[in-house]
């Protein structure tokens, strides 16, 4: 089973961390203010914590639930520790009244590229279109009619499926939405967000997207 890392330890990053310990991942988290301040999350969670510098060592799954303009700001270490072959996941949003101005988001980039850029390394957005609280209370069996779907984009087809492996896992149907170029799709505002559409309603969805917005 996978060794996953998450940096954030908001309602993102409790909800991954609850739902995968509960799958069976190991995983561990990590936050701006220190591993001591995530003893009540590791109880409630079943995750263990970690520092920034230390909490990728050896990862696999890499997933970034951290306010976006920190991004920019992690060591390098959070990269260059992942097990060989990683893969590092998005679940961002951009929203500029809460995380400023980023010049190239507001000019057009996609949020992920945005990231990819900044740690050097390709990413798969995933997660970023479902309330945290229903990354919890959502999940359904497959075969399920009404089993939400998750949208993920990235360029890596390895890498689009090991995250397609995580999705299905946590009760929900992972819906390969395109190229990473194409993940502004998937962002806050655009008819997916918050939508938890099932494999069948998501198509349109996508298709309805706006880019001026």
């Amino acid at each position: 089973m996978s060794k996953i890392a998450i940096i954030g330890a908001g309602p993102i990053g409790k909800a991954l961390s609850t739902r995968l310990v509960e799958t069976g991942y190991s995983v561990k988290v990590a936050n701006s203010r220190g591993p001591d301040t995530l003893k009540e999350f590791a109880q409630i969670t079943g995750a263990s914590a970690a520092g920034i510098a230390d909490v990728s060592s050896g990862a696999d799954v890499l997933i970034l639930a951290l306010p976006l303009p920190r991004v920019a700001d992690l060591p390098k270490s959070v990269i260059s520790t992942l097990a060989k072959g990683a893969v590092v996941v998005d679940a961002n949003n951009y929203n500029p009244s809460r995380d400023g101005n980023i010049p190239e988001i507001v000019a057009g980039l996609p949020t992920s590229q945005w990231v990819s850029k900044q740690l050097g390394v390709g990413v798969i957005k995933a997660f970023n279109t479902i309330f945290a609280s229903r990354i919890v209370s959502h999940q359904r069996p497959k075969g399920d009619p009404h089993r939400v779907a998750l949208p993920i984009s990235g360029d890596d087809s390895v890498a689009l499926a090991k995250v397609q492996e995580i999705v299905e896992r946590l009760g929900f149907t992972a819906y390969d939405s395109g190229k990473l170029s194409e993940s502004w799709r998937l962002e806050l505002g655009q008819p997916v967000s918050g939508a938890d559409p099932t494999v069948e309603e998501i198509p349109l969805l996508l298709q309805q997207a706006n880019k001026k917005k």
